[in-house]
């Protein structure tokens, strides 16, 4: 099934779960007919080959037309707001009704256990890795720039939002004001998938009770998925923006004087999700790339917006798609934009290193070691924002104080041009994730994985809620 198909589709296949009539919190299927073989679109049609196109043209305008690409800045940051004005409901919905669907408290708490502890596992090699490299390449070498001539006033701000984030600041800003607002305003992910764990838990307490409320709530997310599918039909003019003014503002000049430490991060984090996430999707019985063409649509839209949260929706609705359980998705995919941010992480490390390499600072293993300590607490919940991992950058290094902060300047130009492959490896390792504890959860529909995998047209959704056998 082409990915066009799949997104001009009336209601996400595979969302609704099968159960039998009667059933506490019952979730129906799909009344539509979406998951029946249906004819491929001519491929001018397909949403993956309009937003290359798209990105192409955007290249174009902005590299001939400076003026012009950056004049065309509104088109992606319009696009950016309209998702972002649906990932708050898309996540509470998802989660409520999956939790409430897991029929389980304790399963809830398993899968949270069994997430958490790869986004961890992961999130610590992402960083080490771009240590690794960073040591046996030196990126930064030769360059013997002195940190007083450079201009620390280019990244004040960025120091400033940086000073502004602590541990405690962030643990508490995950319970928001009232229970409403986390939904209403929709700036946090995690405000909102904590009221949903919350909301899911206290309709799976009163049982029967909730049967009305789910059914509305069914039809709510029907609503809104659609609705997904409806914007995302403006994908190709927000990349085309997007793209246009990143071309545009920035140029592909700027590339110029640090394409040494662009081409070594874009090799690493290509080497990471080939090789490591690659492995990892080996143990797991998936080939990384076919995932990845899965997801081909997916992933020009976050190329194109240097936002993995462009594509979040859409992430959801494709892993719910391609068999895995929808409550594993509901709190996989959510958590992991805020905890498993594997390109982030490779940045850092790498980033930090080329400073101090450039600045001719030696930093001591003891010394990295703090770097790695710091900067696994400081990635957290740096995916949704563009640019966000240079804001985290500058929160690791005012903690190190061996690595002068200022010389952040020195990627201040081409920290753009990062920022999209940050965001791709992120959102390729989220997805990544959300299979893996499906498979660990026996809650991933191999016939139905296989068929999405393949890009062929998908078997009737099975119960996913149900336990699928080994």
């Amino acid at each position: 099934m082409s990915l066009a198909a799949i997104l001009l589709d009336s209601s996400p296949a595979g969302h609704m779960l099968r159960c039998e009539k009667g059933t506490p919190n019952a979730m129906l299927p799909s009344p539509t007919p979406s998951d029946q073989p249906i004819a491929r679109l001519p491929f001018y049609r397909q949403l993956y080959v309009q937003v290359l196109i798209a990105i192409a043209l955007g290249v174009g305008i902005g590299h001939f037309f400076p003026e012009t690409g950056v004049a065309l800045q509104p088109l992606g940051e319009a696009f950016i707001k309209l998702v972002k004005m649906i990932i708050a409901p898309v996540i509470f919905l998802t989660i409520v009704t999956g939790v409430a669907g897991m029929k389980e408290l304790g399963a809830i708490g398993r899968v949270a256990a069994k997430a958490f502890a790869y986004f961890l596992t992961f999130s610590t090699l992402a960083l080490i890795v771009g240590l690794i490299v960073a040591n046996v390449v030196h990126p930064g070498a030769g360059l013997d720039i002195d940190p007083a001539t450079l201009d620390a006033g280019k990244v004040a701000q960025y120091q400033q939002q940086a000073h502004d984030r602590t541990l405690t600041g962030f643990l508490l800003d995950i319970i928001p004001g009232t229970l409403v607002s986390a939904v209403a305003d929709g700036h946090n992910i995690l405000q909102v998938l904590f009221v949903a764990i919350l909301f899911g838990i206290a309709l799976t307490m009163i049982g029967e009770r909730a049967d009305p409320l789910m059914t509305v709530l069914e039809s709510a997310s029907h609503a809104i998925f659609k609705l997904v599918s409806f914007l995302m039909k403006a994908a190709p003019l927000g990349a085309f923006g997007a793209m246009a003014f990143t071309i545009g503002k920035y140029g592909v000049g700027a590339l110029a004087n640090l394409a040494g430490l662009v081409a070594t991060f874009y090799l690493t984090s290509i080497l990471f999700v080939l090789v490591v996430l690659g492995v990892v999707a080996r143990l797991a019985g998936f080939n990384i790339l076919h995932l990845i063409r899965y997801l081909k649509a997916e992933l020009l839209l976050v190329l194109g917006t240097s936002s993995s949260e462009a594509a979040l929706p859409s992430l959801i609705e494709k892993m719910e798609r391609a068999g895995c359980r929808k409550s594993v998705v509901g709190l996989v995919v959510p958590t992991g934009y805020s905890f498993n941010l594997d390109g982030t992480n490779i940045y850092m490390t790498l980033a930090a290193l080329f400073i101090a390499q450039a600045t001719n600072v030696h930093l001591s293993l003891e010394e990295q070691i703090l770097l790695l300590l710091v900067a696994m607490l400081s990635s957290k919940g740096a995916a949704g924002v563009t640019g966000a991992g240079f804001i985290t950058l500058a929160a690791t290094l005012s903690i190190v104080p061996s690595v002068p902060v200022a010389g952040m300047t020195l990627i201040l130009g081409v920290d753009r041009f990062m920022s999209e492959c940050r965001s791709l490896t992120n959102f390729i390792g989220n997805a990544v994730a959300t299979v893996v504890v499906s498979v660990w959860e026996k809650g991933l529909d191999r016939e139905r994985f296989a068929a999405a995998m393949a890009g062929q047209p998908l078997p009737p959704t099975p119960d996913m809620e149900e336990v699928v056998s080994a």
